[in-house]
């Protein structure tokens, strides 16, 4: 697992573990089960307070991204399937709205952009 602070952003650290740490959830970087690294090890290899992480790691448990097991560690919750499938169809609408957006500023008429979706599903 790869996490990258900013420390000159306005962002808590603790929001750019979760915000990182989920978007590797729903790429599938981090897949169902598998375990993410000690608060002391993340903490250590972050240069950050354990209680940092630990905060990261107890809102992404209550969000349901992870399941902490005391004396085991914590891992990726099995059950987000349904995150990850949310978060493809957000990322497809942000596209599609671009490309509307694009559409509009270039003049294209919207009986234009049914034909050339009405072209993608005919493919």
């Amino acid at each position: 697992m790869k996490i990258i602070i900013n420390n000159s952003s306005m962002v808590p650290i603790y929001v750019q573990i979760i915000q990182q740490i989920k978007a590797q959830i729903a790429e599938c970087t981090l897949k169902e089960n598998e375990a993410l690294p000690s608060v002391r090890s993340l903490s250590r290899d972050l240069n950050i307070s354990a209680l940092t992480v630990k905060k990261a790691y107890d809102e992404l448990e209550s969000d349901g991204f992870v399941i902490t097991v005391h004396g085991k560690g914590t891992y990726v919750n099995g059950n987000n399937s349904e995150y990850i499938k949310e978060s493809r169809l957000k990322e497809v609408e942000e596209e599609i709205r671009t490309a509307f957006e694009k559409a509009e500023n270039y003049g294209i008429s919207k009986e234009q952009l049914r034909e050339i979706f009405e072209m993608f599903f005919e493919e």
